[in-house]
């Protein structure tokens, strides 16, 4: 059965289509015939971009080196252009542009280039590459013809879009297509939260727009996946309630501010869920708490679940990074947290943003008479004292304090949760240890108190990370 056959003409968004047995269908608005109204109404305001960049040349053992030599005696070697091809959109009448970062990244020259054959020089206003957003600024008589954003987060999969660009150097080329999925991580950066598409996107196309069907930009298309190198159908593009909150702080700051709390997180998995006692796995755990950060202020632990960060529901690890982000420098933000069976919510003032902040540092030390090994069988672990000769075998800080894991057995339980000879255990059950002893002390705890897995506060290669591992009651 053809199902467009069946409705006449296409629908307003795919979206809206709920098909049943029967294939009965929810009404929805109709699409336009044609794209072209919208395209010619957008097209003035999406721009080509071209790049120009000065590189010293280098010796690369071909044939021209030798021609070069030869053209050239004294051996001199002048520098080569290399340019590049990209898009973007106006979004003001005084000529403020949109981008992408890598487009003009390390540009020399930047000339904009509009539809009717106008080009102007411009210069970089700010840059982010965390979210690969840049913005221009170019300087004309009469005001432009420009664009603004619309809001991402009401598109809807199956939504129909509309891509503008200059792939491959065609300049205004317009391609339809519909949001293929939303919420893309495609391990890109920290904020990974990409709109996908189908709309046919290809080399050029990068910093272009990604319109809904009311001439909105909702999206900044930056990527592809592809094994050829062209368009499969498969696009991303950054959502515009992200964007235009980077744009907003280039615009007035010249750099992003972003909100900053001061932990280190990781995912809760089903098995790190059941250790937590948690109904279900959600949330972002918090395994490391940065001295004198915002979270410390706020009494934030370790062993933490951040369930929820001013009004917004954290599902996963990866949401938190976005929201704190994009909260701003300064705001008390409440943030409700789980914390040993209970649900707690605390206040914190939002920090700034340094990639200098550092991590915690545990000050506590280990009693000289504590036995200095012990094996724990059920889990494949031996762990001894955390000595001075062992901070120099495994190269471990002065800083961490805990129980050094000085073997692993084979196929254990251990080694399944990834722990490795020169782990130092820092928790277990969520309480210090220091000692061997301890360490079988929280353990039997936990046996005791019937629960079926036990958490483990691991250092491991410089960084903190929970380990639930299996108890044998």
């Amino acid at each position: 059965m053809n199902l467009f056959a069946e409705f006449g003409r296409l629908p307003m968004s795919l979206a809206a289509i709920v098909m049943t047995a029967t294939f009965a269908v929810t009404p929805a608005a109709a699409a336009p015939e044609s794209f072209a109204d919208l395209a010619e109404e957008l097209s003035p305001s999406v721009v080509n971009i071209s790049t120009a960049q000065n590189v010293e040349r280098g010796e690369d053992g071909s044939p021209l080196d030798e021609l070069l030599r030869e053209l050239n005696p004294r051996g001199e070697r002048a520098p080569r252009q290399v340019q590049s091809l990209g898009s973007g959109f106006v979004i003001s009448p005084d000529g403020t542009i949109v981008t992408n970062n890598h487009v003009i990244e390390d540009a020399d020259e930047i000339t904009v280039n509009f539809p009717d054959g106008l080009s102007l020089q411009a210069r970089v206003i700010g840059t982010d590459p965390q979210t690969d957003i840049a913005v221009l600024k170019v300087e004309h008589d009469e005001p432009l013809p420009n664009v603004s954003f619309g809001d991402s987060d009401a598109s809807r999969v199956g939504d129909w879009v509309l891509a503008i660009g200059n792939p491959l150097g065609f300049a205004g080329s317009v391609s339809a297509g519909i949001i293929s999925a939303r919420n893309r991580d495609i391990n890109a950066g920290r904020y990974d939260d990409f709109i996908q598409t189908d709309a046919a996107i290809n080399r050029g196309n990068s910093g272009g727009p990604l319109f809904n069907m009311d001439g909105e930009v909702i999206g900044v298309n930056t990527a592809i996946v592809s094994p050829t190198g062209g368009s499969i159908g498969i696009g991303f593009s950054v959502p515009s309630n992200l964007a235009k909150k980077v744009v907003a702080q280039l615009n007035d700051f010249g750099v992003t501010r972003r909100g900053w709390l001061g932990v280190r997180i990781q995912t809760v998995d089903d098995n790190l869920a059941e250790a937590l006692e948690m109904e279900r796995a959600m949330g972002a755990l918090v395994a490391e708490v940065t001295p004198g950060g915002p979270a410390e202020a706020a009494k934030i632990e370790a062993g933490d679940v951040i369930t929820k960060f001013d009004g917004q529901t954290v599902e996963t690890m990866r949401d938190l990074p976005r929201i704190v982000a994009e909260t701003e420098v300064g705001k008390t933000a409440r943030v409700t947290v789980f914390r040993k069976g209970k649900t707690q919510t605390l206040m914190v003032e939002i920090g700034l943003l340094d990639e200098g902040n550092g991590a915690a540092a545990p000050t506590e030390e280990a009693p000289e008479d504590a036995p200095e090994t012990k094996e724990l069988t059920s889990f494949g672990l031996t762990l001894g004292m955390l000595t001075e000769a062992g901070r120099t075998e495994f190269g471990i800080g002065p800083d961490v304090v805990g129980v050094l894991v000085t073997d692993v057995a084979s196929l254990s339980k251990a080694e399944e949760g990834g722990m490795t000879a020169g782990d130092v255990i820092v928790e277990v059950g969520q309480e210090p240890v220091l000692t061997p002893a301890d360490v079988e002390a929280r353990v039997d705890e936990a046996a005791q108190a019937g629960r079926s897995r036990v958490l483990f506060l691991v250092h491991s290669g410089g960084d903190l990370r929970f380990v639930p591992l299996a108890v044998e009651n």
